[in-house]
């Protein structure tokens, strides 16, 4: 995969992308990422990005000339055939106007062969890079942020973790909180382990066994997988219903899934 980051603060990155999983799938070759500052695409002596909005208002708005010369040497496809899914690029605006990012969005993101994150700046962008030049817009939350830069590497960061090979067991990337798993529950076999299914994922604990007086739960330890299952999907019900009920509007529940929500609400 090929990540474009689009920015005036291009030094931003060399901290947040220099780490972890990230720096480990670029040097495996699996994802190549390069950040482009805007202001070498301007051609004023003040290299000037920015202007005042008109009809009035405060602040100001990245300007649309540096952002379209930009994106013109890259050869990203035509808009239309971005949006129709004939080719597998996406050209996006961080803003908080934009559609919240998921795991579910992370990894339709990650099926794709590029991206471009044109991180805003100042009170936005102007609306034709949206308009008639980005694909879509994502936000990573509901609250204002001074710029794009660190919702461009929460983004990258989801995202790279999904490619294949980037995770060490990626199979654990079906466990994790938020992920879908079409088993909703259930086990294939004597498995320990269960897929998220969307929910939070449940409770995780190591040795020791009794630290200070608080004991791992026995469940953990007797080494009955089914139980083990049957415990852990309970706590990540437990949790959601606590900590995100809103979650479990989209949950495919088994039979297995209601009896335990019944037990809660009846215990």
């Amino acid at each position: 995969m090929k990540a474009d980051i689009v920015t005036i603060f291009p030094d931003f990155f060399r901290g947040p992308l220099d780490y972890g999983i990230t720096r480990r799938a670029a040097e495996m070759g699996l994802v190549e990422i390069k950040v482009h500052d805007l202001r070498e695409y301007t051609h004023d002596r003040h290299r000037t990005v920015d202007d005042r909005p008109f009809g009035g208002g405060e602040g100001m708005v990245l300007k649309p000339e540096p952002i379209f010369e930009c994106l013109e040497p890259m050869q990203i496809a035509p808009r239309e055939q971005r949006l129709s899914g004939t080719v597998k690029e996406s050209v996006i605006v961080l803003s908080p106007q934009g559609q919240t990012f998921t795991q579910e969005l992370a990894a339709e993101l990650a099926a794709l062969d590029r991206i471009v994150l044109i991180c805003g700046r100042y009170e936005g962008v102007d609306e034709r890079v949206s308009e008639f030049l980005a694909d879509r817009e994502l936000s990573i939350g509901d609250y204002v942020l001074s710029g794009g830069e660190l919702a461009a590497a929460v983004i990258i960061e989801a995202v790279t973790r999904l490619l294949p090979g980037a995770v060490g067991n990626q199979a654990s990337t079906r466990q994790e909180s938020f992920t879908a798993h079409s088993n909703a529950g259930e086990s294939d076999g004597p498995d320990s382990t269960c897929g998220s299914g969307g929910l939070l994922d449940y409770p995780h604990y190591t040795r020791p066994a009794d630290f200070g007086g608080m004991k791992v739960p026995e469940v953990l330890i007797n080494g009955n997988h089914q139980e083990i299952r049957r415990w852990r999907r309970e706590q990540a019900l437990k949790k959601t219903l606590r900590n995100r009920p809103d979650l479990m509007e989209d949950v495919e529940l088994s039979r297995e899934d209601k009896k335990i929500l019944s037990r809660i609400s009846h215990g």
